[in-house]
């Protein structure tokens, strides 16, 4: 009789342990499948506050700065518009009391994971220093700065050596001369308003010698530079510089031209897999989900014969 008690109690204590299991598993299960989705929600929507379709509206046009003058009456700190020609890079420029304030906020003041195209704080807004510095975001899907990472490739470097610097009422060319990786403390780099004759050659000297690709275009002590700066992908505080000259010139947009002329072409250069779309994380959590799932399913398909054998 009391062996009949103790199998009847271990029996129930096993199927309660079951239970609690199978409970516990489907909570972490239900969870994952919450924090995905969750996930998801939030990358679309930084992305979104990225995505520099969003500002098109406020970009100036031709004999036509209405739009942007709204922008700077939402936030007086945007003061300039950059444009490089066949990239997504196509923003409106800020500039803070530090280089910390527009690395989490967005161009209408905004906190924003996103951030904004910003000046460093030194660096005059009339562009009149030597050399300024640009900084950006490296974001997946092309957004903010982006795109900074294919100039890593030769091929893409030499075909799109132009952009347009909107400022002071007026547009200005910008002319790339040199492809640049370095890492974040590079003092030799990051230095902004560099001043004297030989200081300004040393400086130049430095970023071509540090290149990986270069322009022949005679830049000189005599002339204005933008470095425009990222995150680089290669390493963990590895920084990717595209280097400009800045001219009176302004250059057209041949990219323009491609796409009246050859859209087929342009829609499958920007076509990527669904999969391939989807974030770094994501690509990893979506199969671990799934092996959950798979393992659920023959855990609760064993048991079942594991019953069925026991009444039989």
């Amino acid at each position: 009789m009391n062996a009949a008690i103790a199998e009847k109690i271990s029996r129930k204590i096993i199927r309660i342990t079951d239970s609690i299991v199978n409970f516990t598993v489907l909570a972490i299960l239900l969870l994952l499948i919450a924090f995905a989705g969750y996930a998801i929600w939030d990358s679309g929507q930084v992305y979104q506050a990225a995505d520099s379709a969003q500002y098109a509206v406020y970009k100036p046009a031709e004999e036509d700065s209405v739009s942007f003058d709204e922008l700077r009456i939402l936030n007086p700190e945007v003061f300039a518009w950059i444009t490089v020609y066949g990239t997504h890079i196509d923003y409106p420029v800020t500039q803070g009391d530090d280089n910390a304030k527009y690395v989490n906020t967005d161009v209408y003041g905004n906190y924003s994971l996103s951030g904004a195209i910003f000046l460093d704080y030194r660096n005059d807004r009339g562009f009149q220093d030597f050399n300024h510095i640009l900084y950006g975001h490296h974001m997946e899907k092309n957004a903010m700065f982006g795109d900074l990472a294919s100039y890593a490739e030769k091929s893409f470097f030499d075909a799109h050596p132009y952009a347009n610097l909107y400022y002071d009422g007026k547009d200005h060319g910008l002319e790339f001369f040199a492809f640049i990786k370095t890492d974040a403390y590079d003092g030799s780099v990051f230095a902004p308003r560099v001043q004297g004759k030989e200081a300004q050659q040393a400086y130049l000297k430095s970023l071509l010698d540090k290149a990986v690709y270069t322009r022949g275009i005679g830049v000189t002590e005599e002339d204005h530079i933008l470095l425009l700066t990222t995150c680089s992908a290669d390493a963990t505080n590895g920084r990717d510089i595209l280097a400009a000259r800045i001219t009176k010139e302004c250059y057209s947009n041949p990219f323009d031209e491609e796409k009246s002329s050859n859209a087929n072409t342009v829609s499958v250069d920007r076509q990527v897999g669904r999969w391939e779309s989807l974030p770094r994380w994501l690509q990893i959590l979506l199969p671990v989900m799934m092996l959950i799932l798979f393992m659920i399913a023959v855990y609760y398909k064993c048991r079942g014969k594991r019953r069925k054998h026991e009444k039989e």
